[in-house]
């Protein structure tokens, strides 16, 4: 058994058994009250999932096992300057922070691991060169489920103590490939087909961004923090929620990740960060100029919301400070960066409107999420096509949801199945409750 799995193993042991002695001695134990605005406001707020990987905490922001985004860029193990997400997927999976030798370890795993079935870029091939890079995305994964072996075991009738098991082969397998298919999906779509070859002496990150034609130390840099940061954000956000929900029909990874991969497609959830970049280029085309002054932004930002219009990138359904990965990417651009209009902008922008966020009254968030900056640091180093940009977030995200699933089948989590109830049956409730407080009162 290989290190990772033999340290899985013992962790996912000793925490199922704390989980069925918790539930056998206080599972009836109330945990939350919904309301009604709940119940028709997308269950905002109720706790009904268990996530280990990390939480989010609306003032801290983003906690991976515990660690803050900062303690991690201090904690895990670097490539060059910036931590590898190799050592976060081992923490998440374990809850212990990698030693140098771990993160290496890892990273020759993927490598082996990483070999591509030849008939998912022929499915690719068979698209046509316009077909959004999200859309060429999930069906890459999904071409890529006839190798799940978690389907094939089940197929052979494992046991259900036993399903983390092939969930962890497959994640591992899946993970290590997504660099190539994204790549791929990358120079097909933007650079005629010219396709590169792997960087053997690369680990996960900088391969990746030597597949996509970019070789500059700074830029390897940005994908290892990338891919590090946009790692998981919880298990309630729709791309992780997706994968858990799918992942409790016993899905294999791959459909499962597949499924995730098109909630994160939306423009409310990951396609925010392409969103974000089209705002930009509009509002520095009707101003004619790429270094707009403040007050010009502030009017500009105004028009926006009297459009009706959200300024994408801001606010989150959980934050009420910045959000600490938009924070760790405003300190790259700080030691990496000089002189990039774009960049500006998104400073600019970062003082400009949460002030007149807050005037209107009604915004809980007025902060910055992470896609108000990712798209300026990527244009800078020239990856410039905004419908690529999901893609990127979708690589990244494997990470925190593949190592979720294998602790629910290893916690042996069962399919979700929350109740609903029609319009009907909350206006009666609500006219029950009314007269039963209505006698009260007499």
């Amino acid at each position: 058994m290989d290190p990772l799995k033999q340290r899985f193993t013992e962790k996912a042991t000793a925490l199922r058994d704390q989980v069925k002695t918790m539930l056998k001695e206080h599972g009836d134990l109330p945990v939350d009250d919904v309301t009604m605005s709940q119940i028709y406001g997308g269950a905002r707020d109720i706790k009904t999932m268990v996530w280990e990987p990390s939480e989010l905490d609306a003032q801290e922001g983003i906690r991976f096992r515990g660690y803050s985004i900062p303690e991690l860029k201090k904690l895990l193990p670097k490539g060059d300057q910036e931590p590898r997400p190799e050592g976060l997927f081992w923490l998440m999976l374990t809850g212990d922070v990698p030693t140098e030798e771990e993160v290496n370890w890892v990273t020759a795993e993927w490598k082996k691991r990483s070999e591509v079935p030849p008939h998912v870029f022929q499915v690719l091939d068979a698209l046509p060169a316009n077909t959004h890079p999200m859309t060429q995305f999930t069906i890459a994964v999904n071409a890529m489920q006839s190798d799940s072996i978690f389907a094939q075991r089940y197929d052979e009738g494992i046991s259900k103590t036993e399903h983390w098991d092939p969930t962890y082969e497959d994640s591992m397998n899946l993970i290590a490939r997504l660099p190539k298919v994204a790549a791929y999906i990358y120079r097909r779509t933007f650079h005629n087909g010219n396709h590169l070859e792997a960087d053997a002496n690369e680990d996960w990150a900088g391969n990746f961004a030597h597949l996509l034609g970019f070789d500059h130390a700074d830029f390897k840099n940005l994908m290892r923090l990338y891919l590090t940061i946009h790692a998981d954000h919880e298990g309630g956000n729709a791309s992780a929620h997706t994968v858990h929900l799918v992942g409790s029909t016993l899905s294999d990874p791959y459909l499962s990740f597949a499924a995730g991969v098109n909630a994160l497609a939306g423009p409310l959830h990951g396609l925010a960060n392409q969103e974000v970049v089209l705002w930009i280029n509009e509002m520095t085309e009707k101003l004619d100029t790429t270094r707009p002054s403040k007050d010009q932004i502030a009017e500009y930002v105004k028009s926006t919301i009297a459009a009706g219009q959200v300024v994408p990138g801001y606010g989150h359904a959980v934050l009420r400070q910045p959000d600490p990965r938009f924070m760790a990417q405003k300190s790259f651009a700080e030691q990496y960066i000089q002189g990039s209009d774009m960049v500006q902008i998104v400073w600019d922008v970062f003082e400009v409107v949460p002030p007149i966020l807050q005037s209107l009254g009604k915004v809980k968030n007025p902060w910055p999420n992470v896609d108000a900056h990712s798209g300026a640091l990527l244009i800078h180093y020239g990856l410039t096509q905004a419908n690529f940009y999901t893609v990127l977030f979708g690589v990244s995200r494997a990470l925190g949801v593949l190592a979720a699933l294998c602790w629910s089948r290893a916690l042996g989590m069962p399919l979700e199945r929350p109740k609903s109830v029609t319009s009907e049956w909350a206006f009666e409730f609500v006219a029950n409750q009314k007269a039963e407080v209505g006698i009260l009162g007499n």
